[in-house]
């Protein structure tokens, strides 16, 4: 099931599930993931395959502009870190 763990709780969130098991192999990647297209669903997948977890960092807002410049980014933080939880792609295995 996938969910959206604000940073400061991420440790904490690893330690509770390494208490249930104790070799879990947790991936992570990270982008702006501001329009998302093809090429991230296949990255997130690929991905996902190679661990028990997948933890995506999330490009902040102000960072995106950094990036991609003053019109980024088009959907905000919030909105992307919905639409990768629920686009059925950042799941527990």
């Amino acid at each position: 099931m996938a969910e959206i763990v604000p940073l400061i709780h991420l440790q904490h969130k690893l330690d509770h599930l390494r208490s249930k098991k104790k070799d879990i192999k947790v991936i992570a990647t990270n982008g702006c993931f501001d329009i998302l297209h093809i090429g991230h669903i296949r990255s997130l997948q690929k991905a996902k395959n190679m661990g028990d977890i997948l933890i995506v960092g999330l490009n902040s807002d102000e960072s995106v502009k950094n990036l991609k410049g003053d019109s980024r980014p088009i959907n905000n933080q919030n909105y992307r870190s919905e639409m990768l939880a629920e686009g059925g792609r950042v799941r527990f295995r």
